[in-house]
């Protein structure tokens, strides 16, 4: 087998490995390991009068850490509840004349990461600390790559794993060093687990609606584009499940809900992920006020399941989701921040109110999409504590019943904490022919060239025609939510995969290459023939070298009047 490419530890591990079968001990054992404790049950069961009690235990983890000691070690474990330090005894793991087992097994051939299953008994060290003391030991997998060494010493931790980009793309290393990650997983299983309780609790229904759609309706989105070979037809990763959660409505549920993946085909930032989850309810015979009540009820339960309270600090700011949250209209708000009143301003009087704002506006936006970046860059910072945003102008709102009181404004809210959208919720439109106009309207806007407008989906509005009571329904962000009640900075935190930028793959360079390239980042930038003279290269080797080095984007040429310079690229 080829080791070159290999780093010297990943070969020492492959060589631990051969020596393992040679010695008859098979590093990836297919038999089941009956285990009958965790770190987390020995630490917590293990005190005054229960000692007899966990004199057989039977354990497996990952090797973290040994101090080796000649015929004595110690070693700290670690299972999916916690650390727990193991002594090791020479002779108690290999009672006959054999002392492979130790001697060069566990002292030489294992190494930090290596998965282990141990019996044995409980007991506390003289410094007071609890440890299993290691009568049989199992090697149960070999781990052929280094786990990043943290280092903890008086409460410090040292040589953390904490780059971003490499935690992410390698979240099962993150999840192995850095035990508070699991936490927020943990948490994010919870916050469902919660809210699914409370709608079981009402007699609402859990349903699976499709992924793969032929209209990607149900919000303004760039969806993702696939084919179906055998039906030849373009389908859309959803963009969101509203339309087929209301025809389940039109079909005689009383409530329905979905925990649901979607798609948008749009930018990546801290907040936004191409793949995320939401939550949708739609709930017959209530409107967007009583789902006002509702939502407040979902975040306060959530907030005390997670932490016994309703105030969970985010940031800088101490967020409390006790009830009830203000209420304020979407007029009120921008008139509040901006200074003016845009109600029943036209579309030309909008764009010059966002000239004077300075938002950026251009030809295929209409009335909605300018009130929505009017409220988004001037208003909705400023709302750091739960605060319902409510009656959204028509056009934002093409699936929204009409304001009862002001056919102008929709039945419509958004509740906002820290500045950013966290719920989303409508009187829902069950009028076929208004909801007919307002997909026409979209289309409008589509030829205009709004890429988010809304496609018109004709099954939903035979389904309307059919009569859908008076319904409201609501969706909250999964991942958004868990940022919230986490206190994570960045969606990826809270998401296990979170989607990536291509990895640049390393190049290889040439010895020749690497000569000049040690020279150049010593010298950056460097005239041309000075970098020339110091490589001591022949010309045709000259020529390859420095073509290779630009072609690869490692180095580049610049003219200047001065001459020409080579400096490193980034």
């Amino acid at each position: 087998m080829d080791y070159t490419y290999l780093s010297e530890q990943e070969i020492i591990r492959r060589n631990s490995l051969q020596k393992l079968r040679e010695l008859g001990i098979e590093p990836y054992p297919a038999a089941k390991y009956d285990v009958n404790s965790t770190a987390k049950d020995i630490k917590e069961s293990f005190g005054d009068g229960e000692e007899s009690t966990l004199h057989d235990v039977c354990l497996a983890g990952r090797i973290m850490s040994r101090r080796i000691m000649g015929k004595a070690s110690f070693a700290e474990l670690q299972d999916h509840t916690g650390r727990i330090q193991i002594y090791v005894n020479r002779d108690e793991i290999c009672p006959g004349e054999d002392k492979s087992l130790y001697n060069n097994v566990f002292k030489k051939l294992l190494d930090i990461g290596d998965i282990i299953g141990i019996k044995g008994f409980v007991f506390k060290t003289q410094v007071g600390e609890i440890s299993v003391h290691v009568k049989e030991l199992t090697v149960l997998s070999k781990s052929l790559r280094p786990l990043p060494i943290v280092k903890e010493k008086g409460g410090e931790i040292y040589d953390a794993f904490t780059d971003p980009e490499q935690r992410y793309r390698m979240r099962y290393v993150d999840l192995i060093v850095n035990p508070h990650v699991k936490d927020v997983f943990i948490k994010r299983s919870k916050i469902i687990n919660t809210m699914r309780q409370m709608f079981n609790e009402y007699g609402y229904f859990e349903v699976e609606t499709p992924i793969l759609q032929p209209i990607p309706g149900g919000a303004a989105a760039r969806p993702f584009i696939t084919h179906h070979n055998s039906l030849n037809i373009p389908l859309y990763l959803r963009i969101a499940n509203e339309l087929y959660l209301k025809r389940l409505i039109v079909g005689g549920f009383e409530g329905v809900y979905e925990f649901a993946k979607d798609f948008r085909n749009e930018g990546m930032d801290r907040t936004h992920n191409p793949e995320f989850t939401v939550m949708e309810i739609y709930v017959a015979y209530k409107d967007y006020k009583w789902m006002m009540g509702f939502t407040e009820e979902i975040c306060e339960r959530v907030a005390l399941a997670l932490h016994g309270t309703t105030k969970v600090p985010l940031g800088d700011n101490i967020i409390d989701y006790k009830a009830p949250y203000p209420r304020v209209t979407m007029y009120e708000a921008i008139k509040k921040y901006t200074g003016y009143d845009i109600e029943g301003k036209s579309e030309e009087k909008l764009r010059k109110i966002c000239d004077t704002l300075g938002i950026e506006t251009d030809s295929t936006m209409g009335k909605g999409k300018m009130i929505d970046e009017i409220f988004g860059g001037k208003c909705e910072h400023h709302y750091i504590q739960p605060t319902f945003i409510t009656d959204y102008p028509k056009e934002m709102s093409p699936l929204t019943k009409k304001h009862r009181d002001n056919p102008e404004l929709t039945e419509r809210f958004e509740l906002i904490v820290n500045g950013k959208e966290l719920a989303n919720a409508y009187s829902e439109l069950n009028d076929p022919i208004d909801q007919r106009e307002r997909f026409e309207e979209q289309l409008r806007l589509s030829e205009k060239g709004d890429d988010e407008a809304m496609f018109i989906d004709q099954d939903f509005l035979k389904a309307l025609e059919f009569g859908m009571p008076p319904t409201s329904g609501m969706g909250i962000g999964i991942d958004r939510l868990t940022m919230f009640m986490t206190n994570s900075p960045s969606i990826q935190d809270v998401l296990f995969f979170p989607q990536m930028r291509p990895e640049k793959k390393a190049v290889e360079m040439s010895d020749d290459e690497k000569a000049v390239f040690n020279i150049l980042k010593a010298n950056s930038p460097i005239d041309l023939n000075d970098l020339k003279a110091q490589s001591g290269l022949s010309n045709k080797k000259w020529d390859k070298t420095i073509k290779g080095l630009t072609k690869n984007n490692i180095a580049k040429v610049n003219k200047t009047d001065e001459g020409l310079f080579v400096e490193v690229v980034g």
